[in-house]
């Protein structure tokens, strides 16, 4: 199983749970699929689009399990990014983890699988 990870405001999530359905963030609907990273990426996301941000939860995903809809394309410094054009169903999910804010506006990334 090759895990990917999105990261979510905890209220996002919870909602998303209530549904039976993750449908993405504004941002993802903006760009017409959903952002996820790879464990090697999800630091340096974090870093560029969530610091200073609070309560925020680390999807991971079965990445196998999202079929054709999981396509990885070129993004930052090139490297290849997963975008799910389509719904997350949450029988993918296998795990949420906090992340964790620091009084310095980072975030401690829990060790991940890849």
């Amino acid at each position: 199983m090759r895990t990917i990870y999105k990261i979510c405001p905890a209220s996002n999530w919870r909602e998303a749970e209530r549904q039976g359905v993750y449908r993405g963030s504004a941002d993802d609907a903006r760009d017409g699929f959903i952002h996820f990273s790879t464990a090697a990426q999800v630091a340096g996301t974090v870093r560029k689009h969530y610091a200073g941000q609070i309560g925020l939860f680390l999807i991971a995903v079965d990445a196998d399990a999202l079929g054709d809809a999981l396509r990885w394309e070129p993004s930052r410094g090139d490297d290849l990014f997963p975008h799910l054009y389509g719904e997350l169903d949450l029988g993918a999910v296998t795990a949420v983890l906090e992340l964790r804010s620091r009084s310095d506006g980072g975030h401690d990334i829990p060790e991940l699988q890849s």
